[in-house]
């Protein structure tokens, strides 16, 4: 059968935007200075798409629409992030602040004796493979206004952690 006489379902359902990384409810947009660079050229980039797509020939009318309001959805999302951001750059040296990178390790636990490094960044830059987490993060959390030679008590799935704080450093 011809692909004419098949209705087009997806013409029909509606527009999923995908969430961005979620904030606690009254909990500030913080950012670091690279966080909002990054934001901005994800911003860019996504105009510059809305910019292709709209001229753009060729395509099924209903599909270049859709992909027009998802790069709407994406694009007002992303515009209220940055306007709620909060730049945070100044910070005491001696302590973990956000923005904060911090080696540390494990002095009792499942990894004993493994070292850890993190840089405490806002939830939009945040990506664990890369030692990124966001300050809303459990440990994050914890070492919030910690010291070199502070310990650390991390409970997770697999036990509880105990961590040694050795360095702290700001870019």
């Amino acid at each position: 059968m011809s692909s004419a006489f098949l209705k087009n379902e997806t013409a029909d359902a509606p527009v999923v935007i995908p969430a961005r990384a979620p904030l606690p409810p009254g909990v500030p947009n913080y950012v670091t200075p690279r966080g909002l660079t990054l934001l901005r050229n994800e911003l860019a980039d996504l105009e510059t798409e809305h910019s292709y797509r709209q001229t753009s020939k060729g395509s099924d009318d209903n599909e270049r629409s859709r992909e027009l309001a998802l790069l709407n959805g994406k694009i007002a999302n992303l515009n209220q992030r940055i306007s709620n951001a909060k730049v945070v750059d100044s910070h005491p040296q001696d302590e973990i602040r956000f923005g904060a990178t911090v080696v540390l390790k494990t002095k009792a636990g499942k990894s004993a004796g493994t070292e850890h490094r993190f840089t405490v960044v806002g939830v939009d830059e945040a990506d664990a493979t890369q030692g990124l987490i966001a300050f809303t993060a459990p440990i994050a959390r914890a070492m919030q206004g910690k010291r070199i030679g502070d310990v650390v008590t991390l409970r997770t799935v697999g036990g509880e952690e105990i961590m040694e704080i050795l360095a702290i450093q700001y870019e």
